[in-house]
Formats: C-alpha cells, sequence, structure tokens
C-alpha cells in the first residue's frame, strides 16, 4: 500500500521562471515535497483557494507551510510597520483548510507561518515584531538573514510530543521569522521555547496536531517531525478520525 495523502498548502506569488516573467504563480519551496516523501508520505499541494478546505477532505494528513507574515487583521490587530504585504486569499484559504482539518480530526502539523496560522485559527494573538518584544539581539538571533535558517536552541517540555520527537534537553532547530505567538488560542499549550519566545505548541485533543516555529524541512537529514507527521497520517487512514471539534 503507497504511503498516506499529505495536504501541503501552497501560495500565490509573482515568478519569473522559463519564458514567463513576473507572473502569478502558485508555487512551494521544494523541501517540504521531498521532506514529506523522505518520511514515507505521498505529498499533495493544495491550492491557496477556497476549494482547498474541500480538497483536504481527501487528506490523510496535513503541513500547513511556512511563508509571508498573516495579515493582522486575523487576530484583531492593526497592520504594524514591519508587517509583509497580506496574501488575503492565501490566509483565508489556510484558515479554512486547518479548520475543516481539526474538525475531522486529520493530523496537523505547522510550520512556521503555518504555527502561527494554527494559533491564529484557534482564537489566539502574534507578537508583530520580535524586536519590539524581546530586543533586537535576541530577535535576530531568530531571523539572521535574508533567506538565511540559522540554528535557535530551544528548550523542550517534557513529556510533549515535542519533546517525544526530539530529545528533553536543549536541542537545536533552525528558524527565520521575526513574529512568535503571544496570546495562546483555545486548546493549545506551549511545548518548546527559547527564552520568551515559544517555539512549539500542541493541541489538547484527541487529534495528532503540532505546530513549530523552526523550518524542519531545511534540516533534510533529521526526519523525526516528518516522520511523525506521515505516521499519524496512516493511522488516521487506517483507523478512521480522532474527531476534535468545531473550530471557528
Amino acid at each position: 500500500m503507497s504511503g498516506p495523502l499529505i495536504g501541503l498548502t501552497s501560495y500565490t506569488e509573482r515568478a519569473t521562471y522559463w519564458v514567463v516573467e513576473d507572473e502569478e504563480t502558485v508555487l512551494l519551496p521544494r523541501g517540504y515535497v521531498d521532506m514529506v516523501s523522505a518520511a514515507g508520505g505521498v505529498p499533495v499541494l493544495l491550492p491557496p483557494t477556497a476549494s482547498a478546505a474541500d480538497a483536504v477532505q481527501r487528506c490523510d494528513g496535513l503541513l500547513v507551510t511556512g511563508g509571508p507574515d498573516i495579515g493582522a487583521d486575523r487576530y484583531g490587530a492593526a497592520a504594524g510597520t514591519h508587517d509583509d504585504a497580506p496574501r488575503v486569499e492565501r490566509d483565508a484559504a489556510d484558515l479554512a483548510v486547518l479548520r475543516r482539518a481539526l474538525e475531522r480530526g486529520i493530523p496537523v502539523l505547522g510550520v512556521c507561518r503555518g504555527h502561527q496560522m494554527l494559533n491564529v485559527a484557534l482564537g489566539g494573538t502574534l507578537h508583530q515584531h520580535l524586536p519590539d518584544t524581546v530586543g533586537e539581539q535576541v530577535a535576530a538571533e531568530h531571523s539572521a538573514g535574508q533567506g538565511v535558517y540559522a540554528p535557535v536552541t530551544v528548550s523542550p517540555e517534557p513529556g510533549s510530543l515535542f519533546a517525544r520527537l526530539l530529545g528533553d534537553g536543549p536541542v537545536a532547530v533552525r528558524c527565520h521569522h521575526h513574529q512568535a505567538i503571544d496570546r495562546l488560542g483555545e486548546g493549545l499549550r506551549a511545548t518548546a521555547r527559547a527564552g520568551d519566545v515559544i517555539e512549539a505548541v500542541e493541541y489538547a485533543g484527541p487529534a495528532w496536531v503540532l505546530g513549530v516555529q523552526s523550518h524542519p524541512e531545511r534540516s533534510p537529514d533529521d526526519l523525526r517531525i516528518a516522520t511523525a507527521l506521515v505516521d499519524a497520517a496512516r493511522t488516521y487512514r487506517d483507523t478512521g478520525p480522532a474527531k476534535v471539534r468545531r473550530v471557528g
């Protein structure tokens, strides 16, 4: 039997490729696809459109990928001076996909923006610019430069899913972010931190739900998180959903 289907959220950006210049393109960094494949899953790209929520129902697991900032209005804030330009269509699609997955008990992994979107989907808020919260020096460790995914040492909560996957002691993960979770969404608990910055969250329900602020797809030799998602998706496929509750 083939591996479980893992839906990966994609997004629209203007791109130049082949004979095409500056055209709106649905895309996703290949690292996510390779990571899921290497872990034994079958990656399926979900479109950044309203239909994505229906498509995820055909999947056995969901990976909500990273990318630009979530629109501040999604968590009741005004846009900040450091916020990325809003991706309105993608925000709507990601929220709809997440809520549908949670309702159906589909295993979920949120990566960076996806980790933050999981929090927003459950009513939480975000720190809009880490230098304003933890200071320039600490924030620079989490965002070392354009396109740089630098190691950040995080401390897992003993006994958590995150700790079972990566160990109880301090562990280095690769990060690139200037925003972070502030108030936790309903049913979420923080299970790893780097100082005052929340680096992992888990959901207090029967389904497998994990958010990580880091980028596991940037560490291709470490498949522990991806393998756990694929294993949970296989169980979902073979034994049925772990129903959570209606979200949103």
